[in-house]
Order: structure tokens, then sequence, then C-alpha cells
């Protein structure tokens, strides 16, 4: 008599009273930046503190966030994304006030390097104040593959994260293919490419030889093909009366796919917030202006662009979405709910 399979539960994610973002790391600073208000979000800037006056936050190509959650009173922070280099995230961190001793968790959204680059002098500086049982959590095992930049005839290696390194921190890595709890957060896990959108990025791979079974033929076959980012993967949270906050990072496989993708994973329909890298500064106007008709389907309360986002995307939603854009400055801190 052959046993039957029991069905595996449904993914159940959790809920949250209140949400705070940091920007630890974006492309953009201003110590004077514009007064922002908006209904759903409060919007708090960084400001010089005495002790601090001879030094100054930084600002470089990629992405860092300190995330704040609170429920039923309990407190749970995790970082996302590590910037390009060590020197900032490290400086800017320590402006901030970070207590790396109350970090619950460590997560990459993809493996390009101005989202992890900075993680290894992070961990180095830091780890020894952080909880013993610390995990570092990604897409899946095709984040540690190395990535190549450059034409394909002289490509250059863009390098690979560092799991030796992890692991001689004592720090826990976690593959997330799949929707996964993270202590009052959860990612998507693999992101289905179902919308209009195309896969962007400009980095390339080469398979090793782990036997994945979604390796194509090329890749098996050894040559450089187009990263397709199967490892990218959101960190999202859903507030108690609010909705759904997705977190992109850097959106190369489409910030509609995510969304949708963090929409059906978690259940929730309503949609309170999208944040992050929307990888849209390479994208034809056209392209754009799709991207935002899709959204403002969605209907999103607060949309906060960063990094890869791109002037354009900006100026576009300036003109059609005016109430719901919030922008990014190094050092503010956005928080949803209570």
């Amino acid at each position: 008599m052959t046993a039957s399979l029991a069905p595996k539960p449904p993914f159940a994610a959790p809920t949250i009273d209140r949400l705070d973002v940091c920007v630890v790391v974006d492309s953009a600073y201003d110590l004077f930046p514009p007064k922002q208000e908006h209904g759903d979000v409060r919007i708090e800037h960084f400001k010089r503190k005495l002790g601090s006056q001879m030094s100054t936050l930084a600002c470089e190509w990629g992405l860092s966030l300190h995330l704040t959650s609170k429920k039923a009173g309990a407190i749970a922070q995790h970082v996302l994304d590590f910037g390009y280099t060590p020197e900032i995230i490290n400086r800017n961190f320590d402006l901030l006030d970070i207590d790396p001793a109350k970090i619950d968790g460590l997560i990459l959204s993809h493996a390009h390097r101005d989202h992890y680059g900075g993680l290894t002098g992070f961990v180095m500086q830091h780890r020894r104040h952080m909880p013993s049982d610390l995990s570092f959590y990604v897409g899946g095992e095709e984040a540690f593959r190395e990535k190549w930049v450059g034409e394909k005839e002289k490509p250059v290696s863009w390098g690979v994260v560092d799991r030796m390194m992890l692991a001689a921190h004592k720090v826990s890595s976690c593959c997330c293919s799949e929707p996964h709890d993270i202590k009052h957060a959860f990612t998507t896990g693999y992101i289905p490419r179902n919308s209009f959108e195309t896969v962007s990025g400009g980095s390339m791979i080469v398979a090793d030889d782990q036997p994945y079974s979604h390796f194509t033929e090329a890749e098996l076959s050894g040559k450089l093909v187009k990263d397709l980012h199967p490892d990218e993967h959101a960190t999202c949270y859903i507030i108690q009366g609010k909705g759904l906050v997705v977190i992109t990072s850097c959106g190369h496989v489409g910030l509609i796919n995510t969304t949708k993708a963090a929409m059906a994973v978690s259940g929730v329909s309503k949609l309170h917030a999208v944040i992050g890298g929307f990888h849209l500064g390479p994208a034809p106007l056209e392209y754009i202006e799709q991207t935002i008709t899709e959204l403002e389907a969605l209907d999103p309360d607060v949309v906060v662009p960063m990094h890869c986002s791109g002037a354009n995307f900006i100026r576009a939603m300036q003109r059609r979405m005016p109430e719901k854009l919030v922008t990014s400055n190094v050092g503010a801190r956005f928080t949803f709910g209570g």
C-alpha cells in the first residue's frame, strides 16, 4: 500500500504593527532635503549630531536598508543589502547609531556587487557584537555564483559572495528559493516572470559543476550567458490595517512581477507601499510609462523609488502619480503603521 503525501500547507505570511525603513546606503544624500509630508508614511531625515560634526553621511551607487519592525511589543531588526563598499555602509551605520547587537538577520536581495560589496567588511567589523545565531538569507544557491560584466569577448569578474567568510564568522547561510518567514518579514522566493517586463541587469554568469536542473544547455556548456537573476527575491511585510509593503531592492525581474509575486505569496491584495530600486534607470520612456500604468492598477498608497529607479521614472511619477510619490535620501527613515 502506497502512503499518500500530505499536501503542503499554504505559506502563512506574518503580520506586524509597524515598520521603520532607514536608508543606510543609496545613490543620493542631501543635508537639506525638501520637506515631504504624506498621510500614509512618516518621513524623518537625519540631522547632524554634536559629537559627529566632523564627519558626514556618504552615498554611493548601491543600496542598504535597516529594517525595524514591531509586533505586539516585540521588535525585530534586519539589514537588507550592504552597498558597494564596506567603507560607506560602516561609516553610515555608525553615524546613524544602529546597534549591531540588535540585528536579527542579514538579507541579500540578489548577488550584484552594488548590493553585497560591503558585506565582508561589514561582517568583519560588526560580527562580534551581533547575536550568535545570525543568519544570512539569499534567494537561492545561484546567489553564490560568480558574476561577470563587460563584453562577452573580454569579460571581467564582478566578484562572488564569500560564503567561506560567512562560515568563518559563524553566519549561517539560508537559501530561500521559496517563500520564507524571517521574523516579522517574509521573502517571496523565486519571482515568476509573467508581466510584459523583461529581465534587466547587465551581468553574466557561467554555470559551475552543480547539477541545478534549471540551468540551460548554454550554461551547462560553460558559456557566459545573460544573468536572469533566479536568485532575486523581495523582502516584504504585512502591516495590520494598512496592507502589504514590498521592498524590491533592485527589481531586475520587474517592479510589476515582483509586486504581484509578493501579493500572490501573502494572499494580500491591498498594496500599501513599494520601496527600493526598480531598475528603470536605463529603460525606454515607453517602458516606464507602461510600468506606471500597471502600477496604477495595483493602487499602492506610497511609492518610494531608490537606487536604480532612475530620474525618468521619478519625473513620470511626478506627472502621473504625484500623490503617491515619496523620494529617498541617505539617512531618511520611513515609518509605516502605528
